[in-house]
């Protein structure tokens, strides 16, 4: 007695009828096994009048503008540049934190020495200027006190004119 094959069928009478299946299969070697394409299906049924409806698909195809994509890649940059910044203040906030006496003598006094020389500089030009100039008058001098003074009126409007003589 020959043993059962899982499905049912006798052992030998399975290896049988694949051996049989495999030489069909053999025989037609330019026969391409069928292929299966997705498919696409439209329900059209009626949707009901009211309740709850089917869930439906809705592609999001969004395109981004110019100035949208531009404005995001400035504040990038902007906020990065605003981090470096930060950083660098960071760091000097950091120094000066250290900061005693002796070392902002030895920092300044350069620039105090430097600010004295140039204040002592323009001054010296400056009474040096101051001398050169010098105003000489030749001639009469007359002041003149009368003042005419004549208003013309026209409707809503009224010119004034002061004439000095």
């Amino acid at each position: 007695m020959d043993a059962l094959h899982p499905h049912g069928m006798p052992k030998s009478a399975a290896e049988t009828e694949a051996r049989r299946l495999i030489a069909d299969w053999a025989q037609q070697p330019d026969q391409q096994p069928v292929r299966h394409f997705p498919t696409a299906y439209r329900d059209t049924t009626p949707l009901p009048a009211y309740g709850t409806t089917p869930p439906v698909p809705q592609p999001d195809h969004r395109i981004v503008p110019a100035w949208a994509a531009g404005i995001a890649v400035a504040s990038i940059g902007v906020g990065a540049g605003v981090t470096g910044i930060g950083c660098g203040a960071w760091l000097v906030l950091q120094g000066l934190a250290s900061v005693t006496l002796t070392s902002v003598l030895l920092v300044t006094a350069p620039f105090a020495g430097l600010a004295m020389v140039t204040t002592a500089v323009a001054g010296a030009v400056g009474r040096i200027r101051a001398a050169v100039t010098t105003h000489v008058y030749e001639g009469p001098v007359t002041h003149h006190t009368e003042i005419t003074n004549t208003s013309h009126q026209q409707g809503w409007f009224t010119r004034t004119r002061n004439d000095i003589s």
